[in-house]
């Protein structure tokens, strides 16, 4: 059912809820045009003192205000002091990302021997393996001279990534 909006004297459809007071749980039902100018000039907090604010902002972050948990519960307010001094003047601890293991120089080499990045998948090392063993093959090389080494060369960089993919 559609009601008239509440404003008074206005007789459009009252389609927009808008809160009587910070607890939500009654509502006017504005037209658009009053509940713009309502909510351009309501306050959430109106009414409420500071340590009322506080208590209500504690209690949407962690449930129920610090000042009234108890010292069983799982945070205290010594905890939430501590907490907020750590992350404040100790940030390097909240924000430092644990190093990525060192990838073996020897992977690093023969990644390198085939011309890959060390993001290289197992399909990349594949790919470039047949192209530059087709390439440098003592049968199909154009430079003779170096192919068997430099055909060795790869082949045992390729190896030695087999390895490391763990492929047979």
């Amino acid at each position: 059912m559609i009601k008239r909006c509440d404003h008074p004297g206005c007789t459009k459809a009252g389609t927009c809820r808008a809160p009587k007071d910070h607890t939500l749980k009654e509502y006017w039902m504005f037209c658009t045009e009053h509940a713009a100018e309502y909510n351009k000039n309501w306050n959430f907090y109106a009414n409420m003192t500071d340590d009322e604010i506080e208590d209500d902002w504690e209690s949407s972050v962690f449930g129920t205000p610090l000042k009234n948990r108890d010292t069983t519960s799982h945070i205290n307010h010594d905890d939430y002091v501590k907490f907020i001094n750590d992350f404040l003047t100790g940030r390097d601890k909240f924000d430092r990302i644990p190093p990525k293991p060192k990838t073996p120089t020897t992977i690093t080499s023969a990644l390198r021997t085939l011309g890959l990045g060390v993001n290289a998948t197992w399909r990349d090392v594949g790919i470039k393996y047949r192209a530059l063993a087709k390439q440098h093959h003592p049968d199909t090389a154009t430079n003779k001279e170096n192919a068997a080494a430099e055909f060795a060369r790869i082949s045992a960089a390729y190896d030695t990534l087999r390895k490391h993919f763990g492929k047979k």
